[in-house]
């Protein structure tokens, strides 16, 4: 708790919780000197609460990933230390309230192919949602749907394998609460969407190897279903915090 209860390394976190990041992008954000930014994020990195990888746009960059498990089990074992009354319980399914309405949060996931990150989130966001969110998917460059993802989604209990790829310009137009990008050369050309939604960037490498064999590749799917559903859960519970304090306000 000492690491993370500097206050620059504390702000490093709570902007990583919102989306990856770039050392320049959080140099602009904290407004403080890049060399201090990166020592802080060596830091937190040396802990494993903070991850690092090479952007796959630009390989001279890199994005910074926030590790929410471990950062998690880290505050619930410091609260329960502290007291065993304050042990952290896990979050429900969030569920949308009467203040909004009872509208679904619409959340769009883009990827360059569609094949694979993109389809999965949205499937995941659908399936661990119950109803509260409703998922879309679209790629710059579809390919066909990539059938380690039907796979590892088989492992959720979920069947996507019915489902096509799509275009992004074939959603240009539709309202989505929350934008997600998981891939970093997408994020450059995303275009801008209708309201205000939450623009958000995961970057989460792609799973599929043309080098390899689908059984070889196999782990890499399964390891970024994980990913995936840790990374929507934390929107999930977003969505419900935001809800509940409205709720609060309405009937104030």
């Amino acid at each position: 708790m000492e690491l993370i209860g500097h206050p620059l390394r504390w702000r490093l976190l709570t902007e990583l919780a919102q989306s990856d990041r770039k050392v320049s992008e959080l140099k602009d954000l904290l407004r403080r000197r890049q060399g201090l930014v990166s020592y802080h994020l060596g830091r937190l990195r040396k802990a494993r609460l903070v991850s690092m990888r090479r952007s796959s746009a630009d390989g001279r960059d890199a994005y910074y990933t926030i590790d929410l498990a471990r950062c998690g089990e880290l505050i619930a074992a410091a609260a329960e230390a502290l007291h065993p009354a304050l042990k952290l319980q896990p979050a429900g399914i969030p569920s949308r309230g009467s203040a909004s309405g009872g509208m679904p949060v619409r959340v769009l996931f883009l990827c360059t192919g569609n094949s694979a990150r993109s389809q999965m989130a949205e499937a995941l966001l659908d399936h661990l949602s119950a109803g509260a969110a409703v998922g879309a998917s679209a790629g710059s460059h579809p390919r066909s749907l990539h059938p380690n993802a039907i796979r590892a989604m088989n492992e959720w209990g979920i069947d996507i394998s019915g489902r096509r790829t799509k275009k992004l310009d074939e959603l240009s137009g539709q309202h989505f609460d929350v934008v997600v990008t998981l891939c970093d050369r997408l994020r450059e050309i995303c275009p801008e969407f209708p309201g205000t939604p939450q623009v958000v960037h995961w970057s989460i490498a792609d799973p599929s190897n043309p080098a390899a064999s689908d059984d070889e590749s196999y782990p890499g799917f399964q390891e970024v279903a994980i990913e995936l559903a840790t990374r929507i859960r934390s929107i999930l519970f977003t969505f419900r915090k935001q809800d509940h304090q409205q709720e609060v306000r309405s009937s104030a």
